[in-house]
């Protein structure tokens, strides 16, 4: 039995070593700080959060063309962008699908949908999946919003857009809304987690 464990422990470590085992990142807690990143958009330029200089803070929202939910919410994503952009906090979408799993999560598809929905905000593709594991995204939509402070970009809320998906117009308690006032305000968050909900980033 020892000779079977110092077996294991040998391979774990081989694997480990060789980039078979990965370390999973768990994402961003409330109050961490959220690096930057540079992603291109759906015409080729690439877009960093330190593009917006007079910015307040960022509503970072990894959301698709695909999923039923986040198309329940693209209507109510670009009125907070129209609503809050004046008031310096951006929303900045992010596309996280693999195309190669989720064609129409592609970049023409992307276009596409920025164009007949009219986006008011950067609709930025995910290359090689690498930020939205650093944010600890998991769904689309998975709301972030971001505190601009001159120690860099805090988390100050983290999850969903408000509390009826399916029905704008049956929403009790606005989640991103308050969040968003009150970081303004410079008061404290009442709720700063919530349960996203969304279908299953797509990624191998």
């Amino acid at each position: 039995m020892k000779y079977l464990w110092a077996n294991f422990i040998l391979i774990a470590i081989f694997l480990s070593d060789t980039g078979y085992f990965k370390e999973i990142d768990k994402g961003y807690d409330i109050g961490d700080y959220a690096t930057d990143f540079s992603l291109p958009d759906i015409n080729g330029k690439n877009v960093s959060l330190s593009d917006y200089k007079e910015a307040m803070g960022f509503l970072v929202i990894f959301t698709c063309n695909t999923c039923p939910y986040a198309i329940a919410y693209e209507d109510r994503i670009i009125a907070l962008d129209k609503k809050y952009k004046t008031k310096g906090v951006p929303v900045i979408a992010i596309n996280p699908n693999d195309p190669n799993l989720q064609p129409e999560d592609g970049v023409t598809y992307m276009k596409k949908r920025a164009m007949e929905k009219g986006f008011t905000f950067p609709y930025l593709v995910d290359n090689g999946q690498k930020i939205f594991p650093q944010y600890g995204a998991t769904k689309t939509p998975h709301v972030y919003l971001l505190e601009k402070t001159n120690q860099g970009n805090v988390v100050r809320y983290i999850g969903t857009i408000d509390d009826n998906y399916s029905n704008a117009s049956a929403v009790k308690i606005k989640y991103v809304e308050n969040a968003i006032d009150a970081m303004l305000k410079g008061e404290e968050i009442s709720i700063t987690t919530t349960r996203a909900i969304g279908c299953s980033i797509k990624s191998r």
